[in-house]
């Protein structure tokens, strides 16, 4: 039990990760005058509220992956896959913050992780399965 330490580390970290862009959003919002529900604005809100939102969406994929790693494979090895998620999403939100068009490394960095979580722990539950 004493190796989930890393896997929740690193969920933790990813959620603080979440968090930056939610903040960057919604300060966004604050400094253009955007009324809630409104996503329409000047385009440096609108990417700011676009890197929240895909943020989010490899969130959901990313940390039920991690955790289904850690349990089907090995907790340490999907710490050691997944430190890269949250540093290319990082890159991925400060290079979309300047220029949409700039976005492709961090998004590109920071994938691989959600399909080798899904794919392995697939094979490995199946593994465990079998065996």
């Amino acid at each position: 039990m004493e190796n989930f330490i890393y896997p929740g580390l690193l969920s933790s970290i990813a959620l603080l990760v979440y968090y930056f862009t939610l903040l960057q959003a919604g300060l966004a919002r604050a400094k253009y005058g955007i009324k809630a529900p409104s996503h329409d604005g000047p385009e440096e809100y609108v990417r700011k509220v676009r890197v929240h939102h895909n943020t989010i969406e490899h969130l959901v994929l990313f940390l039920p992956g991690l955790w289904l790693f850690s349990f089907a494979v090995d907790p340490i090895w999907a710490f050691i896959i997944g430190i890269v998620w949250p540093i290319g999403r990082i890159k991925y939100a400060l290079d979309y913050y300047k220029d949409a068009e700039k976005r492709g490394p961090g998004l590109y960095f920071s994938m691989p992780p959600i399909y080798i979580y899904v794919l392995g722990s697939l094979i490995g539950f199946i593994v465990k399965i079998v065996s």
